[in-house]
């Protein structure tokens, strides 16, 4: 039977806006194309996860509107289990994402229903944390709500991937906490909000892993986008080259890493083989288009990892 990966996050509709550049302060420009995407990172994950081949099952809210459906079925044709999410009095949630010539974007999130996310609801599903092997979260719903899954998790002890996305600053996630995360995974903004290191090369990078490393964090991956990822923990540090790829649009690319990461593990892999195989899935992702539609499936990413293999294109470097 497989593991399964319990995701509890965020469910939002992305109006992505594509647009030859991004506008200046106080700028209008015309745009290119404007459509509606399926979102929002936890749902981002867990639909990763279950493309992927793994067992995913997702707690989160969404609103009483066409949005809200449209999300629910979206996550259940990929196979996500969404049995139990909530449907709650607010709109569901929304993202603005503006995506240049060059496939970088910039996103304004709106939480809506994802903040009825809220520690009742964790309680009525108390059960599929016990049951679960694996428990993925993210940043867009409460914060009292994310602690609370962590402190419970560890208390089942489950393995907790924590994606601080979109980070807090210093000092807002309790100490008593990163104790009971066994992978955090910022990227090098992310990382740089949460413990004020600079994020400028490998060193600065090494620095800020080590102040989340003493804070008890069992280990810190950086994804570096186009660069690939670094994992740091107590035996030291390790350097994960990306795909080489032509990049279209990086909207989820984070989140593909994520939830192909976790399915990685969830199969057995050691963890620099379950980085590796995240970074083959981020590079597929940031080929295509959008958000949930954007993630491959298991056959791609293991094509990828077959040619990168033949191209020795791949190498850790510690």
């Amino acid at each position: 039977m497989k593991k399964t990966i319990l995701v509890a996050g965020s469910l939002n509709m992305d109006m992505v806006m594509e647009m030859a550049r991004m506008p200046a302060v106080g700028e209008t420009i015309l745009g290119d194309t404007l459509s509606y995407v399926p979102g929002g990172k936890g749902a981002n994950q867990a639909c990763t996860v279950a493309k992927l081949g793994g067992r995913a099952v997702m707690l989160g809210c969404v609103g009483r509107d066409d949005f809200g459906e449209s999300l629910r079925g979206n996550l259940a044709a990929a196979g996500v289990e969404v049995s139990k999410l909530k449907t709650g009095e607010s709109s569901t949630g929304a993202a603005s994402i503006y995506v240049d010539g060059a496939g970088n974007n910039s996103i304004v999130v709106i939480r809506g229903a994802n903040e009825e996310c809220d520690i009742s609801y964790i309680d009525q599903n108390d059960s599929l944390l016990r049951q679960c092997s694996y428990v993925m979260l993210q940043m867009e719903i409460p914060y009292e709500t994310i602690f609370y899954v962590i402190k419970k998790a560890k208390e089942y002890g489950k393995v907790v991937i924590l994606n601080p996305a979109p980070a807090p600053g210093p000092g807002a996630i309790p100490e008593e906490i990163y104790k009971k995360i066994d992978f955090i995974t910022p990227n090098e903004t992310e990382l740089k909000t949460l413990t004020g290191v600079p994020d400028c090369g490998r060193e600065s990078l090494e620095k800020g892993a080590g102040l989340l490393l003493e804070k008890g964090v069992g280990n810190v991956m950086v994804t570096l986008g186009e660069q690939g990822a670094v994992l740091v923990n107590a035996q030291g540090s390790m350097y994960f080259p990306a795909m080489r790829t032509m990049a279209v649009d990086t909207t989820a690319a984070g989140d593909c890493f994520n939830g192909a990461f976790v399915t990685a593990l969830a199969d057995d892999m050691a963890v620099p083989e379950a980085i590796r195989f995240a970074n083959a899935a981020a590079s597929v992702a940031v080929s295509r288009k959008g958000a949930q539609s954007s993630i491959p499936s298991a056959e791609e990413v293991q094509r990828v990892l077959a040619e990168a293999k033949h191209n020795d294109d791949n190498k850790v470097t510690v």
